[in-house]
């Protein structure tokens, strides 16, 4: 069976091109990541950050053990059946929830999901550089949060910037399963497509290009 490029121009009934559409889910996919990765970043910087805070005082073993079970709960947990908790239950249990858009929901999925790899990734980093490092911030006089802003948190990022750019990719490819709250993406897009054309080779072939 020859390949169809043609589909693409064809009107789907809505006014628009299945090209234009195509578009549309795919903002809607880089939108979806994007948004998730600030929130991976921003939770999991905080939360591998706290793994490593020394274990000197009460309040911090207290930081250290949350910092733990954030990552144990949200890392041991597959990313769909998060996007089903926080779509489908956690409104139901606190009806603040029941007016936040389905897109919100999905983001904080995937970024809590994702930020709990992340925290890995930051307190491996921190907790490979040479001890002394610690040691010299506090002989210079420097506070805890300064110790981490000045000098370890640089150190640690530059070690760990491959493996977060795994991780970026990862949550690009883990934000296809949006699809299953009705969020607009690629993955619904070419499902629908393929449905209403009967053309998904040229359909996938496309999508998986982009």
């Amino acid at each position: 069976m020859a390949l169809d490029w043609q589909v693409f121009l064809e009107d789907d009934g809505g006014g628009r091109t299945y090209l234009e559409w195509m578009f549309e889910a795919w903002g809607w996919t880089l939108s979806v990541a994007a948004c998730a990765w600030l929130v991976a970043m921003a939770v999991g910087a905080l939360m591998g950050t706290l793994r490593t805070l020394p274990d000197d005082r009460p309040f911090k073993r207290f930081f250290i053990k949350f910092a733990t079970a954030w990552v144990e709960l949200f890392r041991n947990i597959p990313v769909l059946v998060q996007i089903f908790l926080w779509y489908f239950v956690v409104p139901k249990v606190i009806p603040a929830f029941q007016q936040v858009p389905g897109f919100t929901l999905v983001v904080l999925a995937l970024g809590f999901f994702t930020s709990a790899r992340i925290a890995e990734q930051v307190r491996a980093g921190i907790q490979a550089l040479p001890r002394g490092q610690r040691y010299a911030a506090m002989a210079m006089g420097l506070t805890t949060f300064q110790s981490y802003r000045y000098v370890l948190w640089p150190m640690a990022f530059r070690m760990i910037w491959p493996p977060l750019t795994s991780e970026s990719m990862n949550l690009l490819k883990n934000s296809s399963v949006a699809f299953a709250v009705s969020i607009a993406e690629l993955t619904m897009y070419a499902m629908q497509v393929q449905e209403e054309t009967s053309r998904g080779i040229e359909v996938y072939l496309v999508v998986t290009a982009l």
